[in-house]
């Protein structure tokens, strides 16, 4: 079972947010299935992630030092997820690659538009 439910992050800028996260979670499998007019919503049967203007109607601002990881099928998958992020308004804030801190992790870390940080992993092996 998944410790989370859901993860919200902030806008100000919904279309963009939609076209961001439209093309980069698709390698990983998610699919937007929720549009209204101040949020939207990703997932495979239950919303991994909602993207939303704040209901406090102040501006949004990113999570300094948060980060919000996805599970990828393949490394390929990771290196997609990077490639639509940054080709969708994101920034690189770490390529896709190996890292040390466990066996097979292979990840790769983007910003989207309003500054929250994402990472796509794959721990399976080559």
């Amino acid at each position: 079972m998944s410790v989370f439910t859901h993860v919200v992050v902030g806008t100000n800028d919904l279309e963009k947010s939609r076209r961001f996260f439209d093309n980069c979670l698709a390698p990983l499998g998610l699919k937007r299935f929720y549009d209204g007019d101040t949020a939207s919503a990703w997932g495979r049967d239950a919303p991994a992630i909602m993207v939303t203007k704040p209901n406090n109607g102040q501006a949004a601002t990113y999570a300094n030092g948060g980060t919000i990881g996805f599970a990828a099928a393949s490394r390929a998958a990771v290196d997609n997820f990077h490639a639509e992020a940054l080709a969708n308004g994101g920034t690189c804030e770490g390529p896709p690659g190996l890292r040390e801190f466990a066996p097979n992790a292979y990840g790769a870390y983007v910003r989207d538009p309003e500054g929250n940080k994402f990472c796509a992993y794959c721990y399976a092996p080559e």
